[in-house]
């Protein structure tokens, strides 16, 4: 039996999920981050075995092969998944959270029915658009990908336990912090 809880955070590209669960893990040392794999190319400021396990599209497909996922997903053309042995190893220890897209969300909660589910949503889809562009990376064709997206993850809200808007950074760092010590306890 694990000793930690699992938490699972989603929320649609340009959100501000990374920059939210950064100061979630600043304020909260003893949670760990499950690293998930992917198939995508790291972007600049991204660390192999931190962000995420960078791999080949044939070795994430070994990897099924092997059954090593908790769950995996094809998401915006990439594959992304969560390793099954880093998790457990993990959660021995402390509680963590996990930073995935809601297919694979509702994955993990099928076969982890204990898992706390938070979506993290925009204030706005006009406010999601207005991020998705500031970011001065992204192709309009992946603005449009992204955003039809993010209208249907946001239809799915009603089957996480808690949904917090980020509006400002800080607040919603704040009360995913909450939401994790009170179900921690």
């Amino acid at each position: 039996m694990s000793k930690g809880k699992l938490f699972v955070v989603s929320g649609a590209s340009g959100v501000g999920k990374s920059t939210v669960l950064g100061q979630v893990m600043a304020k909260m040392p003893d949670l760990k981050f499950s690293v998930s794999a992917t198939t995508r190319p790291p972007r600049p400021t991204e660390q192999h075995g931190v962000n995420y396990y960078f791999v080949s599209r044939d070795t994430f497909m070994d990897m099924i092969q092997r059954d090593e996922f908790v769950e995996y997903n094809d998401h915006m053309d990439n594959l992304y998944g969560t390793p099954k042995a880093q998790l457990e190893q993990k959660l021995e220890k402390a509680n963590v959270i996990l930073d995935i897209e809601p297919k694979g969300a509702f994955n993990v909660k099928g076969s982890r029915p204990d898992a706390v589910l938070i979506f993290i949503a925009p204030p706005s889809m006009e406010e999601l658009e207005r991020r998705l562009r500031s970011r001065g990376d992204t192709s309009e064709e992946q603005i449009a990908m992204r955003l039809d997206r993010a209208r249907w993850e946001m239809e799915q809200i009603h089957r996480y336990n808690h949904v917090v808007i980020n509006d400002q950074v800080d607040a919603c760092a704040d009360e995913i912090v909450k939401i994790i010590a009170q179900a921690a306890e």
